[in-house]
């Protein structure tokens, strides 16, 4: 079975866009949507064109789309981003039902999939973390191959005699520009979609009703983090989720 794994959506739907015109995505026997995947400038139209996806699209609950679905609703607490309470406003009554019914993992051909850590939606684990810190979140997990989202920046590793894959994010990259997700069939491929993202930042600033859209795709789209800044962050004290 060939599976295209996308994280970390947040909205952007040129990214998405890109992506799935992918041929490896077209021909994929599955798509995984490993979680955030509304959290930014166009979340109606993101959920829209995933939901037209069908039964090829196999879903995962992000931190992001709990939190989303509880802030549209009034609960909850909102995270310090002036675009998410934005995003949780825009959803529609009918929205919230397909946020809520979203799995923390899915396992598939013997590869669980979670969005940061098989226990927790808000954990933290790099590609630099200790072995002990690995051990600890998979605790309890047989899989011999674990493929997990969150931190936006991929990267495979060994950790604890099993293979974690983390294809980076969609929408919102740490690292270079373009769209990063994951190809799994004969082994494992990162991939990394190169789409034209002074288009993209046209078409957020003309199609989404955010009011600081342009700021926002400057930053996230045009000139995204490094990784090495996003570790340092990342890394700090204190941080457990993104």
């Amino acid at each position: 079975m060939n599976v295209a794994v996308l994280s970390d959506i947040h909205g952007v739907l040129p990214a998405l866009e890109a992506v799935l015109a992918e041929p490896d995505v077209a021909a994929a026997d599955r798509i995984v949507l490993l979680g955030d995947l509304l959290a930014g400038p166009m979340p109606v139209e993101t959920l829209e064109r995933l939901r037209a996806l069908g039964s090829r699209a196999v879903w995962v609950r992000g931190n992001a789309d709990r939190e989303l679905a509880a802030s549209a609703r009034g609960t909850g607490k909102f995270v310090p981003d002036p675009i998410f309470p934005w995003a949780a406003r825009q959803l529609r009554p009918a929205d919230l039902p397909v946020l809520d019914a979203l799995p923390l993992t899915v396992t598939l051909d013997g590869v669980l999939f979670c969005h940061a850590t098989p226990r927790d939606d808000t954990e933290i684990v790099l590609v630099d973390s200790p072995l002990e810190r690995w051990a600890e979140v998979l605790k309890g997990v047989s899989a011999p191959m674990v493929v997990c989202g969150h931190t936006h920046m991929p990267f495979v590793r060994l950790a604890d005699r099993r293979l974690v894959v983390n294809p980076g994010s969609v929408g919102m990259p740490y690292g270079a520009r373009g769209a990063h997700w994951a190809l799994l069939g004969d082994g494992v491929q990162l991939r990394r979609t190169a789409y034209d993202v002074e288009e993209a930042c046209r078409f957020l600033a003309a199609r989404s009703g955010y009011p600081g859209i342009e700021e926002w795709a400057d930053y996230f789209v045009r000139n995204p983090a490094s990784d090495a800044e996003a570790l340092r962050v990342f890394s700090g004290p204190g941080t457990t989720s993104t």
